[in-house]
């Protein structure tokens, strides 16, 4: 499938939603928008996160 190259001042006025379509057709979808790397850990969730487990340390395990 060929299509036309576009310039870089094309590129600047294309709209953000209009490029992820152009993208995802041509890469697939490309995953969430936020993984778990960038989300805040103390924010509430399924499970329990770090900050219980450490909430959960005996004092004699210092």
């Amino acid at each position: 499938m060929n299509t036309p190259r576009r310039s870089s001042s094309e590129h600047e006025q294309e709209p953000e939603w209009q490029r992820r379509r152009r993208l995802a057709a041509v890469f697939g979808d490309a995953g969430p928008d936020q993984t778990s790397d960038d989300a805040d850990p103390r924010e509430d969730r399924a499970g329990k996160g770090d900050d219980w487990y450490r909430d959960q340390v005996p004092p004699h395990h210092g």
